[in-house]
């Protein structure tokens, strides 16, 4: 066998074991690209699930208020006794006053735990005495008791005209 032969012979022999490997690095990058895919994928469902509950306790919210305001405007809800001192009512800073004298204006809402409950406050307006104001605070719930939204309402009633003053109250009270 001539020298040019074993070197080339020799040459082959060393390159087997190149492409081993190389198809386990491309392999593993592989791998490790599916992996990020995946987790990404993941985080956007449950990104995409919590955004979801939220607009479902949001709309919950809005609905149980719309619904109090409405049958305070008409005459048709029992309306608290007014306060002795002026200023805005504070009863519904507390969860537990909120969930023992709230009333459910609707039977349940789709994909909620609990149906949305409103709770109605009455509010003496120092500055103009013979008005009825109320402040109407509602809360709807998703699919979790976790998954809360808070909304208000300001009403004035004063002979038939009606002011309303919405607010969505960002930290639920506890």
């Amino acid at each position: 066998m001539s020298f040019a032969a074993r070197c080339s012979r020799n040459r082959r022999v060393n390159q087997y074991g190149v492409a081993l490997p190389i198809v386990l690095l491309i392999v593993s990058m592989m791998l490790a690209t599916a992996a990020a895919w995946f987790e990404a994928a993941l985080f956007e469902a449950r990104n995409s699930g919590a955004a979801i509950d939220q607009l479902r306790s949001f709309h919950a919210a809005d609905a149980a208020l719309v619904l109090c305001t409405r049958a305070l405007a008409d005459g048709t809800a029992i309306t608290p006794p007014a306060p002795a001192q002026p200023g805005e009512p504070q009863g519904w800073r507390r969860q537990e006053t909120f969930g023992a004298q709230a009333t459910a204006p609707l039977r349940s809402w789709p994909g909620s735990v609990r149906p949305p409950q409103c709770f109605v406050e009455a509010w003496r307006i120092e500055a103009r005495p013979a008005v009825r104001a109320f402040l109407v605070t509602a809360r709807g719930f998703g699919s979790t008791d976790d998954a809360q939204s808070w909304l208000q309402m300001q009403l004035v009633l004063e002979g038939t005209r009606i002011e309303r003053h919405w607010r969505r109250v960002v930290a639920r009270p506890f």
